[in-house]
């Protein structure tokens, strides 16, 4: 493999972190500001406050003010927009999602009447949904169906089970490699990214156990768990345990690497979708299932990485994980969530040794301490969310090609109150009882 040079240098890095946490502190990377040009997504995302907030403070609990963080985020999500998203994509399932799942805990009816008022948007009579194109083959488009699930589960509405089997059948026609594992999407042929566990992997295991004929169960629980294994596979190092961004079946990508297919970084947010998909996986996929321990291996493995490269003084993780320190990068916030959440949960499920659930409350305080701002008005915000990132495809605004490089990663916008971190954050403060 081409790209292992990097654990040792990662080692040497790491051991004088925590021998001079101090001195790391004093060089943190340069502050880096958003180019005024940046046009930003849809939801409540908004410039990050400039310069980029670069954290320094170590995690410390803090108080929520008499609520906890969960519900406090889920109502400022809830307060700053009636309507979630415009597009039926995975960004509006992550955070109604999490938002769905305080509500459950809470017995909030304001909470699931909002997700439910959400959907409503876009699933139309008979099932079908609004934006919805199944002939693009994007598995961003299935991840809200774990939305559509619970609501069919709760109100009985068949609307819900019809848009739900709308996209499952999307599944049983995706595009595939040569090994059985989905194209990220249609226009990324031969591509998994570490991202699609994720957007899939868990509706497929949910529909499964749910709604799926006896017939056809056993052989969806098989594929879903393929996928995993599959990825894991391919994308981990096994000097560090870190997973890098996506893998090119073919070798055809600029960004791949032509001896193994990888792309040359480890991406945080690309790890968090992944640990994230295996615990929600897991919920479901029957604990007779005989690929089931071989999953929470590679999840066990993803903890052992992830752990290493915490940060020593913020308990926060990097934007490009790999890369501590280096000028341009930055302690980044939907990954850190993303751990904080996977890491306890497997903690309490017993997928992982116990300590992991310190490394998880670390993460989460340093999250307090650092990047969650309490507004004027009351609500809550969460700044350095990367908007995006990704590899390949259509060129950038600017003309660029997303190659994978620490450059381009660095180079994506950071904003605020994203949903791919507000998302996680909720979900990892509902794990941890804060």
């Amino acid at each position: 493999m081409t790209r292992l040079h990097t654990s040792s240098v990662l080692a040497v890095t790491m051991a004088l972190c925590a021998l001079a946490p101090t001195a790391r502190a004093q060089t943190a990377p340069d502050v880096k500001h958003l180019p005024a040009s940046i046009q930003l997504g849809e939801g409540s995302a908004q410039p990050n406050d400039a310069p980029l907030a670069i954290p320094h403070a170590p995690p410390r609990p803090r108080p929520s003010g008499g609520r906890p963080w969960s519900a406090r985020v889920a109502e400022s999500v809830m307060r700053r927009n009636p309507q979630v998203h415009r597009r039926w994509d995975y960004t509006a399932g992550v955070v109604l999602g999490a938002i769905e799942k305080v509500g459950q805990a809470r017995r909030d009816t304001a909470m699931l009447a909002y997700v439910q008022r959400n959907m409503d948007r876009f699933v139309k009579a008979d099932g079908s949904i609004d934006g919805y194109e199944p002939e693009e083959y994007n598995l961003d488009h299935v991840a809200p169906g774990r939305v559509l699930l619970s609501l069919h589960e709760r109100t009985k509405d068949a609307r819900y089970r019809q848009a739900a089997d709308r996209l499952r059948a999307q599944l049983r026609t995706h595009p595939r490699t040569s090994e059985g594992g989905f194209w990220h999407k249609q226009v990324y042929p031969q591509q998994m990214w570490l991202d699609g566990l994720f957007m899939a992997q868990p509706f497929a295991a949910q529909y499964a156990r749910s709604l799926a004929t006896p017939a056809a169960r056993d052989s969806a629980f098989d594929d879903v768990a393929r996928q995993f294994l599959l990825v894991a596979r391919h994308t981990r190092d096994p000097r560090t345990n870190l997973m890098y961004h996506g893998w090119d079946a073919a070798r055809a990508q600029k960004w791949a690497d032509s001896a193994t297919g990888l792309s040359p970084n480890v991406w945080g947010r690309a790890m968090g979708w992944y640990v994230v998909a295996v615990v929600e996986t897991l919920d479901h996929l029957p604990s007779s299932h005989p690929d089931r321990a071989a999953i929470v291996q590679t999840l066990r493995d993803a903890a052992d990485g992830i752990a290493r490269v915490q940060d020593p003084v913020t308990g926060l993780w990097w934007d490009v994980m790999d890369q501590p320190n280096r000028a341009g990068n930055y302690l980044e916030a939907s990954a850190s969530s993303m751990f904080a959440y996977a890491l306890a949960k497997g903690a309490r499920l017993g997928y992982l040794d116990a300590r992991y659930r310190r490394v998880a409350e670390r993460g989460f305080d340093g999250l307090l301490s650092n990047l969650v701002r309490e507004n004027p008005d009351g609500t809550v915000s969460l700044i350095n969310v990367v908007q995006v990132s990704g590899l390949g495809g259509s060129l950038r605004r600017d003309g660029s090609y997303r190659d994978g490089s620490f450059a381009y990663y660095v180079s994506e916008p950071v904003v605020t109150d994203d949903y791919k971190g507000v998302g996680p954050f909720i979900l990892a403060a509902l794990e941890l009882g804060r």
